[in-house]
């Protein structure tokens, strides 16, 4: 079985030592110019937020987390008298609980927004909206279908804006699986990753932040089911910024995941898609990640996936082994997004 995320963590602490630490502080100190800003997508990081906000991640899992020495009663609350309004046009376990739990932690309060809830885009404008809960909260979050609403939300709002899902990104997400690889591996700077599946929004995130952090990226997707092209080429300028070897892309499983050390898929079907089942997963054909697919990767290679799965992506074989972090990978949604809403609030 995996080993507990917070485990794992110190064990890479301990190795690391004193040294690590004291990066990790000033890395923190990095976000001193966040306050205020949205987060909207991993490429408008600086490389030196995204790695504070890392840091920051897993320090509150330290203090937090369930084998920290710290009493969650007298542990500090930076959010006390903040709030969050959270706006849910599609529902999730992960980030509704993450968000609410991570808030609540903090000392602070999340509001759960659904769409029978709130009169969004429906009887009121998403600026009107965005004015409405910017008198009311300190942060208002979101998880919409198109990402036009969140750059009409975040247009609109005088307070910041985190964007928890949107047709076109997830950011959230790749902050959690850049924490998780970070706490398996130490620095994947070098590391390879491969990405096997729909290119859709998890992918696009997950390929700037790997490229950010210094790691190649190859990808693999069926014909019709490419990586947004805009996407596509900043993560291809961030590669050669960071020295990465350029973005390898294939239509066959295997060439992307040879010579891997990551390896990563998502649902084929997103929320919104269910009338397109039969035939993605036909054309998705060949495409599962299982144990035949694993050992194309590098020795100790290990696998992720956000959730909720489906077996037709990956074998239970692979889903509940030793090289799966998906588990981890869950629990550090609490953590990131307890990182971006402190450092947005100036609460570090």
């Amino acid at each position: 079985m995996n080993k507990p995320a917070a485990r794992l963590a110190a064990e890479t602490l301990a190795k690391s030592g004193v040294g690590s630490y004291a990066k990790r502080v000033m890395s923190i100190s990095a976000l001193s110019d966040f306050e205020g800003k949205n987060f909207i997508s991993i490429d408008k990081l600086s490389n030196a937020e995204l790695r504070g906000l890392l840091d920051l991640s897993k320090k509150y899992r330290d203090v937090y987390g369930k084998g920290s020495s710290v009493e969650p009663t007298t542990a500090s609350k930076p959010l006390t008298g903040q709030s969050v309004s959270m706006i849910f046009q599609k529902r999730s376990t992960r980030t509704r609980v993450s968000t609410e739990t991570g808030c609540n932690l903090l000392g602070g309060q999340a509001l759960f927004l659904g769409p029978s809830d709130i009169q969004l885009g429906v009887n009121e404008s998403m600026r009107d909206t965005a004015l409405v809960l910017s008198r009311f909260n300190s942060i208002i979050l979101a998880r919409v279908f198109s990402h036009n609403d969140i750059l009409e939300l975040s247009k609109h709002a005088t307070v910041p804006v985190i964007n928890a899902l949107s047709d076109m990104h997830h950011p959230l997400q790749t902050l959690a699986d850049l924490m998780a690889l970070e706490d398996h591996f130490g620095d994947v700077s070098g590391k390879t990753l491969a990405w096997v599946g729909d290119g859709n929004n998890v992918l696009h995130d997950l390929m700037l932040g790997g490229a950010k952090l210094g790691m190649n990226i190859k990808v693999a997707t069926p014909d019709g089911y490419e990586a947004n092209d805009d996407v596509l080429e900043t993560t291809k300028k961030l590669a050669a910024e960071n020295g990465t070897e350029d973005v390898f892309l294939t239509t066959v499983a295997s060439e992307a995941v040879k010579g891997s050390d990551v390896v990563v898929t998502d649902t084929w079907v997103s929320m919104g898609q269910e009338s397109e089942y039969e035939k993605r997963v036909k054309e998705f054909d060949g495409y599962q990640v299982n144990a035949s697919l694993m050992k194309q990767a590098n020795p100790g290679a290990v696998f992720l996936h956000c959730l909720p799965r489906h077996p037709e992506e990956v074998s239970d074989e692979v889903f509940y082994s030793d090289q799966s972090l998906v588990f981890p990978e869950a629990e550090n949604r609490m953590w990131t997004v307890m990182a971006v809403m402190a450092a947005q609030l100036g609460k570090l």
